[in-house]
């Protein structure tokens, strides 16, 4: 998606030989324009999917996934990561390493929100080893739910996270695609390769 591969190389910054960079307009200051186009782009690439809900992990991965629900009239649901007073029993739970904080959190999901009858589209902010894509994943099994599809804002395609991804079978759209940092530049993986 150019519109984001060029706003990732204006305000992204990136810190060290794998990190990036993005809350101007992602992870703590937001761009509702920009993530209105990338929600559509996830409505468009999985129109046909017969999705019923978008499942994703607060916070960065909200609005993407708002914008998708939007486009396609869904509802979204998000895990938690953070123990709440309304939120204590009959969940979904899972534990999701952040490659990024160097933490590993559990996230929850209400079984109300949930369930057999559901085919859902995971959306997330970062692709880099897959954990949190793999937390979703649990969360679904453990729903019975089945998976139609995983959007990706932006994929550290250096990181073993869409291989892990693709051996187990699942469409991975992501909208920007990282080939490497060179001296803190950003480099995308080529048009042709993206295919």
């Amino acid at each position: 998606m150019k519109l984001l591969e060029e706003r990732i190389l204006k305000d992204g910054v990136v810190l060290g030989e794998d990190v990036l960079k993005v809350d101007n307009f992602l992870n703590h200051q937001i761009d509702p324009v920009l993530m209105q186009a990338m929600g559509n782009e996830f409505a468009n690439y999985f129109a046909n999917k017969g999705i019923t809900k978008i499942l994703t992990i607060e916070t960065s991965g909200i609005a993407p996934a708002v914008f998708a629900g939007l486009k396609l009239g869904i509802p979204v649901i998000f895990a938690r990561k953070h123990k709440s007073l309304t939120l204590i029993d009959n969940l979904y739970t899972t534990s999701v390493h952040s490659f990024t904080k160097g933490v590993t959190n559990k996230i929850t999901v209400s079984r109300n929100f949930l369930d057999a009858t559901d085919h859902i589209l995971l959306i997330d902010d970062f692709l880099a080893n897959g954990q949190a894509a793999k937390g979703l994943i649990e969360i679904c099994r453990q729903a019975e739910a089945s998976i139609a599809g995983i959007g990706m804002v932006i994929e550290k395609s250096f990181q073993p996270g869409r291989k892990d991804l693709e051996e187990l079978g699942y469409d991975i759209l992501s909208l920007a695609r990282i080939r490497a940092f060179e001296k803190g530049v950003v480099k995308f993986v080529e048009e042709e390769e993206n295919k």
